[in-house]
């Protein structure tokens, strides 16, 4: 039986056999094999390898391999550190996080106000312009429900959704630079996530409360964890559903 998934991600990846078994130290011969016999499972060094290259879980290219312990040594190593509330996390960390990507960088947010009164983060979306790497700016629908619903649960009702104008305002010199992108969502945030490359920062949402005093989680993709990637999907499906806007008026 074949492993159709392996194959499947391959051919997603843009990549062949050919430059698979390149990157991975392996010859052609052993990644067919790998594809054409599902008992040919890799060495344990190069599943983590290949997971990572075709930035799938290893339990998805091979889910009988991997041990519910090797699942939760992998997402315990994806936590690089939690911090008690978004106060307590290094005001430096969120501009170097994003100052060292170089695949692309990712704000899903309601409003995320504090960071567009950050002249050294705006510096950076330029820089990242002008460098080719894609900014993607998702913020809430002022006046849809879930925003509505938040601004009430914070117990600063209309308010939020004036966060989320005055964002926009702030993020005005931002608009139509190359590769930089806005759209507004709909969706019940349930975490706000700052995506740089392989690493993230996770403030969760808290009933009662406003972000800045929830939690945040900082999380580096490894190969074979699963915490990143369950995050990063929520970011692609959010965009996907999301309406672009070109201006701060839009809204």
């Amino acid at each position: 039986m074949a492993n159709e998934r392996l194959r499947g991600a391959i051919v997603e990846s843009g990549l062949t056999m050919e430059n698979v078994a390149e990157r991975l130290g392996v010859s052609p011969k052993t990644v067919e094999r790998w594809i054409n016999s599902a008992g040919r499972a890799p060495y344990r060094r190069h599943k983590y390898a290949a997971a990572s290259l075709l930035r799938r879980d290893v339990s998805y290219l091979w889910p009988e391999e991997q041990t519910s312990q090797e699942v939760t040594a992998a997402g315990q190593a994806e936590l690089v550190k939690l911090y008690p509330h978004r106060s307590a996390v290094p005001n430096d960390l969120w501009t170097k996080l994003y100052g060292a990507a170089r695949n692309g960088l990712d704000v899903l947010v309601y409003s995320g106000f504090w960071l567009t009164e950050d002249a050294t983060f705006h510096r950076i979306v330029k820089e990242k312009s002008a460098a080719g790497v894609p900014v993607r700016f998702m913020l809430g629908e002022p006046d849809c429900p879930a925003v509505v619903q938040r601004g009430e649960d914070e117990g600063i009702g209309a308010a939020m959704g004036n966060k989320i104008r005055n964002a926009l305002v702030n993020y005005a010199p931002l608009f139509g630079l190359p590769g930089v992108s806005f759209r507004l969502h709909t969706s019940t945030l349930y975490n706000s996530l700052y995506r740089a490359d392989d690493d993230m920062l996770v403030n969760g949402h808290v009933y009662g409360m406003g972000a800045y005093l929830a939690p945040v989680m900082h999380l580096q993709r490894v190969p074979g964890g699963e915490l990143f990637d369950t995050y990063a999907q929520s970011i692609e499906r959010v965009w996907d559903s999301a309406r672009p806007i070109t201006s701060p008026t839009d809204c």
